[in-house]
């Protein structure tokens, strides 16, 4: 059976590069009838927060990313430790001392000589006296894991065949000075036993991914099915980084932005397909392969979110919105024709309020300088309320009998006066909904 995850860390909300890899991985197990987890990777007690994750839950509620089950690396501590004990006893686990500043010298002394920055194993050469010195002088020091330095391979998912040497990998940090237990050797573990079968993730982590076969296989695993999809730039192909705190999904709900307009984005961008919304995720799943996506960094653009949540919403049924436009104190009698009349007009849900003003309020009437008199007269033909469909073709008659104006010179003009608007609904449907009209005032007395 397959078994993916999704392995956030509650440090912050989820952006649309932590969405990307959720989804693939959802729709990876939806399609195939599998397992999909939740993992909350909370190693980091410090910095992690529950409100992140319940942030993170609700969000993916609200995108409709459902998991079979939850599981808290927090909650798992013994087991990474176990896994390193098992590593101590193998000679695969190494600690090692060395400061920040000193690697960093270390490093750049190799860049100099032409060499990978890779980290020496100088740690190895201590012995149990040198290490007790070092410990009473510093502190624990870091637990590395011993690569065997030969390459490594596994065919990926979406790049195809990889290989890298391990002897250009620097050897791991499993475990910190702290005793915090890293990502690294925390995810091997639960992969092994959670019985993770396919790990969907940015590529960025190729390299990573190349150590934890290595651990896993040294743990007695097998290895599961790994592909690295493309990271995401801005639309003119700059980094993502210093933006993702404002693409978080919480900040793009709360712009409007409809789940399935992101979904629907999100399951397309990079790949061989062309975006098309979806309504569903069952059809987001239909029409989902991994091997429609390449290698290339992706575009994004929040902007794009827009006409697909545009479209959705004008697709939507008067049922689906009822309470919603209730809420706004639409009265019963009008709601349906609200919605008619509104939703072909809006960007998201966000506008409705906006319309709802405008019907109940009246608008600040745009008038040019040279239809002001004809506004005037046309004020003193319009009818008292409550007005009804017939309402506009009956007053433009008059109006265009008084004044003689016709086509675009007699509408467009009382369009912006009642409105407010250039363009907009069928004036036939909103005279309905005009509970005031401010342009009243400008009749001639």
């Amino acid at each position: 059976m397959t078994v993916t995850r999704f392995a956030p860390s509650p440090t912050g909300h989820i952006h649309v590069g932590n969405l990307r890899t959720a989804l693939f991985n959802y729709l990876i197990a939806r399609k195939s009838g599998g397992t999909f987890i939740l993992r909350i990777d909370d190693t980091d007690a410090e910095r992690s927060k529950e409100e992140y994750v319940d942030g993170i839950k609700r969000d993916l509620e609200w995108l409709g990313l459902t998991w079979d089950k939850t599981e808290r690396q927090s909650a798992r501590l013994d087991r990474y430790l176990d896994a390193a004990d098992k590593l101590r006893g193998m000679e695969r686990f190494y600690e090692a001392f060395e400061t920040p500043t000193e690697l960093d010298l270390k490093r750049k002394k190799q860049l100099n000589m032409g060499k990978p920055p890779v980290y020496d194993r100088a740690a190895l050469a201590l012995s149990d006296a040198d290490k007790e010195s070092l410990r009473a002088e510093r502190g624990n020091g870091v637990w590395r894991f011993k690569l065997i330095q030969e390459r490594i391979d596994w065919t990926d998912g979406i790049l195809g065949d990889i290989s890298i040497d391990a002897a250009s990998v620097s050897d791991p940090v499993l475990i910190r000075g702290d005793g915090q237990i890293l990502y690294t050797l925390a995810s091997v573990v639960d992969d092994m036993d959670m019985g993770v079968t396919n790990i969907v993730r940015g590529s960025d982590h190729v390299t990573n991914t190349a150590t934890q076969i290595q651990i896993i296989e040294a743990l007695g695993g097998t290895a599961p099915g790994f592909a690295h999809h493309s990271l995401l730039t801005g639309p003119q192909g700059e980094s993502l980084s210093k933006r993702l705190g404002v693409l978080s999904i919480r900040d793009l709900r709360e712009a409007g932005v409809e789940p399935e307009a992101l979904l629907s984005l999100m399951a397309r961008l990079g790949s061989s397909q062309p975006v098309e919304l979806k309504l569903s995720l069952d059809e987001i799943a239909e029409g989902f392969e991994l091997s429609q996506f390449g290698s290339a960094p992706t575009k994004f653009d929040e902007q794009d979110l827009y006409p697909l949540t545009a479209r959705k919403l004008h697709e939507l049924p008067f049922e689906a919105v009822k309470d919603e436009i209730a809420a706004l104190g639409v009265p019963e009698a009008k709601a349906a024709l609200f919605w008619s009349v509104t939703r072909d007009n809006i960007a998201t849900r966000k506008d409705l309020p906006g319309w709802w003003a405008l019907f109940r309020d009246g608008a600040e009437p745009l008038i040019a300088e040279e239809d002001r008199d004809f506004i005037a007269e046309a004020m003193t033909l319009l009818p008292e309320g409550p007005f009804t469909h017939e309402t506009w073709g009956t007053f433009t008659a008059a109006v265009k009998a008084a004044t003689g104006r016709k086509g675009k010179g007699l509408f467009m003009p009382l369009r912006k006066a009642l409105t407010g608007l250039e363009r907009g609904p069928e004036m036939a449907d909103v005279m309905p909904l005009l509970e005031q009209v401010p342009a009243r005032a400008l009749a001639k007395s």
